[in-house]
Protein backbone atom coordinates (compact mmCIF):
# COMPACT_ATOMS: atom_id res chain seq x y z
CA UNK A 1 0.00 0.00 0.00
CA UNK A 2 2.83 2.41 0.90
CA UNK A 3 4.72 1.75 -2.34
CA UNK A 4 1.50 2.15 -4.33
CA UNK A 5 0.68 5.49 -2.72
CA UNK A 6 4.23 6.70 -3.40
CA UNK A 7 3.90 5.80 -7.06
CA UNK A 8 6.45 2.98 -6.87
CA UNK A 9 4.08 0.43 -8.36
CA UNK A 10 6.86 -1.96 -9.43
CA UNK A 11 8.01 -2.47 -5.84
CA UNK A 12 4.39 -2.68 -4.70
CA UNK A 13 3.76 -5.47 -7.23
CA UNK A 14 6.91 -7.24 -6.10
CA UNK A 15 5.81 -7.26 -2.46
CA UNK A 16 2.29 -8.30 -3.48
CA UNK A 17 3.56 -11.23 -5.57
CA UNK A 18 5.63 -12.62 -2.67
CA UNK A 19 2.90 -12.38 -0.03
CA UNK A 20 1.97 -15.89 1.21
CA UNK A 21 -1.55 -14.75 2.01
CA UNK A 22 -3.39 -11.99 0.19
CA UNK A 23 -6.74 -10.67 1.37
CA UNK A 24 -9.17 -8.18 -0.13
CA UNK A 25 -7.24 -5.27 1.38
CA UNK A 26 -4.05 -6.36 -0.42
CA UNK A 27 -5.85 -6.71 -3.74
CA UNK A 28 -7.61 -3.36 -3.32
CA UNK A 29 -4.30 -1.65 -2.58
CA UNK A 30 -2.80 -2.96 -5.82
CA UNK A 31 -5.87 -2.21 -7.95
CA UNK A 32 -6.12 1.29 -6.45
CA UNK A 33 -2.41 1.88 -7.04
CA UNK A 34 -2.62 0.97 -10.71
CA UNK A 35 -5.84 2.96 -11.11
CA UNK A 36 -4.30 6.10 -9.58
CA UNK A 37 -1.36 5.88 -11.99
CA UNK A 38 -3.62 5.39 -15.00
CA UNK A 39 -2.64 1.77 -15.65
CA UNK A 40 -6.18 0.68 -16.52
CA UNK A 41 -5.31 -2.62 -18.19
CA UNK A 42 -3.23 -3.83 -15.25
CA UNK A 43 -5.90 -2.80 -12.76
CA UNK A 44 -8.57 -4.64 -14.75
CA UNK A 45 -6.34 -7.71 -15.05
CA UNK A 46 -5.95 -7.80 -11.27
CA UNK A 47 -9.70 -7.31 -10.83
CA UNK A 48 -10.39 -10.35 -13.02
CA UNK A 49 -7.65 -12.38 -11.35
CA UNK A 50 -9.08 -11.47 -7.95
CA UNK A 51 -12.42 -12.98 -8.97
CA UNK A 52 -10.81 -16.12 -10.38
CA UNK A 53 -9.04 -16.72 -7.08
CA UNK A 54 -12.35 -16.45 -5.23
CA UNK A 55 -11.52 -13.30 -3.27
CA UNK A 56 -14.71 -11.66 -2.05
CA UNK A 57 -15.03 -8.18 -3.55
CA UNK A 58 -16.00 -5.23 -1.38
CA UNK A 59 -17.12 -1.66 -2.03
CA UNK A 60 -13.54 -0.37 -2.14
CA UNK A 61 -12.80 -2.81 -4.98
CA UNK A 62 -15.75 -1.59 -7.00
CA UNK A 63 -15.12 2.12 -6.39
CA UNK A 64 -11.49 1.72 -7.51
CA UNK A 65 -12.39 -0.17 -10.68
CA UNK A 66 -15.25 2.15 -11.66
CA UNK A 67 -12.84 5.08 -11.79
CA UNK A 68 -11.12 3.41 -14.75
CA UNK A 69 -14.11 3.88 -17.05
CA UNK A 70 -14.10 7.46 -18.27
CA UNK A 71 -15.05 7.53 -21.96
CA UNK A 72 -17.86 6.22 -24.20
CA UNK A 73 -15.81 3.22 -25.35
CA UNK A 74 -15.58 2.01 -21.74
CA UNK A 75 -19.30 2.02 -20.95
CA UNK A 76 -19.78 -1.67 -21.82
CA UNK A 77 -17.10 -2.68 -19.32
CA UNK A 78 -18.60 -0.29 -16.81
CA UNK A 79 -22.01 -1.90 -17.17
CA UNK A 80 -20.50 -5.34 -16.61
CA UNK A 81 -18.97 -4.14 -13.36
CA UNK A 82 -22.31 -2.53 -12.47
CA UNK A 83 -23.94 -5.95 -12.91
CA UNK A 84 -21.40 -7.42 -10.47
CA UNK A 85 -22.21 -4.64 -8.02
CA UNK A 86 -25.91 -5.49 -8.15
CA UNK A 87 -25.15 -9.19 -7.66
CA UNK A 88 -22.99 -8.40 -4.62
CA UNK A 89 -25.63 -6.10 -3.13
CA UNK A 90 -23.53 -2.92 -3.13
CA UNK A 91 -25.68 -0.74 -5.41
CA UNK A 92 -27.34 1.01 -2.45
CA UNK A 93 -23.99 1.94 -0.88
CA UNK A 94 -23.40 5.70 -0.95
CA UNK A 95 -19.79 5.58 -2.16
CA UNK A 96 -20.48 2.95 -4.80
CA UNK A 97 -23.53 4.92 -5.96
CA UNK A 98 -21.45 8.08 -6.33
CA UNK A 99 -18.84 6.15 -8.32
CA UNK A 100 -21.54 4.73 -10.60
CA UNK A 101 -23.02 8.18 -11.28
CA UNK A 102 -19.53 9.49 -12.03
CA UNK A 103 -18.70 6.55 -14.30
CA UNK A 104 -21.86 6.85 -16.38
CA UNK A 105 -21.47 10.61 -16.56
CA UNK A 106 -17.90 10.37 -17.83
CA UNK A 107 -18.92 7.72 -20.34
CA UNK A 108 -21.60 10.06 -21.69
CA UNK A 109 -24.64 7.99 -20.74
CA UNK A 110 -26.43 10.74 -18.84
CA UNK A 111 -29.71 8.83 -18.61
CA UNK A 112 -28.02 6.02 -16.69
CA UNK A 113 -26.23 8.51 -14.43
CA UNK A 114 -29.51 10.28 -13.63
CA UNK A 115 -31.34 7.00 -12.97
CA UNK A 116 -28.67 5.89 -10.51
CA UNK A 117 -28.70 9.29 -8.82
CA UNK A 118 -32.48 9.40 -8.35
CA UNK A 119 -32.60 5.82 -7.07
CA UNK A 120 -29.89 6.32 -4.45
CA UNK A 121 -31.37 5.75 -0.96
CA UNK A 122 -28.86 8.24 0.44
CA UNK A 123 -27.12 11.19 -1.22
CA UNK A 124 -24.42 13.53 0.01
CA UNK A 125 -22.77 16.67 -1.39
CA UNK A 126 -20.53 14.52 -3.59
CA UNK A 127 -23.59 12.89 -5.18
CA UNK A 128 -25.03 16.28 -6.10
CA UNK A 129 -21.70 17.62 -7.32
CA UNK A 130 -21.16 14.62 -9.60
CA UNK A 131 -24.58 14.77 -11.27
CA UNK A 132 -24.43 18.57 -11.63
CA UNK A 133 -20.96 18.29 -13.16
CA UNK A 134 -22.25 15.63 -15.57
CA UNK A 135 -24.80 18.06 -16.98
CA UNK A 136 -22.45 21.04 -16.80
CA UNK A 137 -19.75 19.24 -18.77
CA UNK A 138 -22.18 18.97 -21.66
CA UNK A 139 -23.40 22.55 -21.37
CA UNK A 140 -26.86 21.56 -20.13
CA UNK A 141 -27.20 24.63 -17.95
CA UNK A 142 -30.97 24.34 -17.40
CA UNK A 143 -30.71 20.79 -16.05
CA UNK A 144 -27.67 21.71 -13.96
CA UNK A 145 -29.50 24.76 -12.61
CA UNK A 146 -32.58 22.70 -11.71
CA UNK A 147 -30.48 20.21 -9.77
CA UNK A 148 -28.58 23.04 -8.09
CA UNK A 149 -31.86 24.52 -6.83
CA UNK A 150 -33.09 21.11 -5.71
CA UNK A 151 -29.82 20.54 -3.88
CA UNK A 152 -30.35 23.71 -1.84
CA UNK A 153 -34.02 22.85 -1.21
CA UNK A 154 -32.86 19.58 0.35
CA UNK A 155 -30.52 21.58 2.63
CA UNK A 156 -27.29 20.31 1.10
CA UNK A 157 -24.76 23.12 1.16
CA UNK A 158 -23.10 23.84 -2.21
CA UNK A 159 -19.32 23.65 -2.12
CA UNK A 160 -16.63 25.33 -4.18
CA UNK A 161 -16.78 22.35 -6.55
CA UNK A 162 -20.54 22.77 -6.97
CA UNK A 163 -20.15 26.40 -7.98
CA UNK A 164 -17.34 25.64 -10.41
CA UNK A 165 -19.58 23.12 -12.17
CA UNK A 166 -22.52 25.54 -12.37
CA UNK A 167 -20.32 28.35 -13.65
CA UNK A 168 -18.89 26.04 -16.30
CA UNK A 169 -22.42 25.21 -17.44
CA UNK A 170 -23.19 28.89 -18.03
CA UNK A 171 -22.13 29.44 -21.62
CA UNK A 172 -23.91 31.74 -24.05
CA UNK A 173 -26.25 34.74 -23.65
CA UNK A 174 -29.18 32.53 -22.65
CA UNK A 175 -27.28 31.45 -19.52
CA UNK A 176 -26.35 34.95 -18.36
CA UNK A 177 -29.29 35.35 -15.99
CA UNK A 178 -28.42 32.08 -14.28
CA UNK A 179 -24.78 33.08 -14.12
CA UNK A 180 -25.67 36.32 -12.33
CA UNK A 181 -27.82 34.45 -9.80
CA UNK A 182 -25.02 31.98 -9.16
CA UNK A 183 -22.55 34.87 -8.78
CA UNK A 184 -24.80 36.46 -6.15
CA UNK A 185 -25.04 33.14 -4.31
CA UNK A 186 -21.25 32.80 -4.39
CA UNK A 187 -20.87 36.25 -2.83
CA UNK A 188 -23.43 35.46 -0.13
CA UNK A 189 -21.60 32.26 0.77
CA UNK A 190 -18.17 33.87 0.85
CA UNK A 191 -16.61 32.03 -2.11
CA UNK A 192 -15.97 35.05 -4.35
CA UNK A 193 -12.24 35.32 -3.68
CA UNK A 194 -11.71 31.61 -4.33
CA UNK A 195 -13.76 31.61 -7.52
CA UNK A 196 -12.82 34.96 -9.05
CA UNK A 197 -11.26 33.44 -12.17
CA UNK A 198 -14.21 31.10 -12.70
CA UNK A 199 -16.66 34.01 -12.40
CA UNK A 200 -14.70 36.08 -14.94
CA UNK A 201 -14.61 33.12 -17.33
CA UNK A 202 -18.36 32.64 -16.96
CA UNK A 203 -19.11 36.26 -17.90
CA UNK A 204 -16.70 35.99 -20.80
CA UNK A 205 -18.51 32.90 -22.14
CA UNK A 206 -21.91 34.56 -21.74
Amino acid sequence: NMYGKCGNIKDAQGVFDTMPLRNVVSWNAMIGGYARLGHSEKALKLFLQMQKEGIELDKVTFVSILHLFADPEAVTSGKLVHAHIIDQGFESDLFVGNALVSMYGKCGTIKDAVNIFHNMPERDAVSWNVIIATYAHRGCYEEASSLFQQMKQEFVNPSRITFISILNACSGPEALSLGKLVHADIVNRGFELDLGTDIVNMYGKC
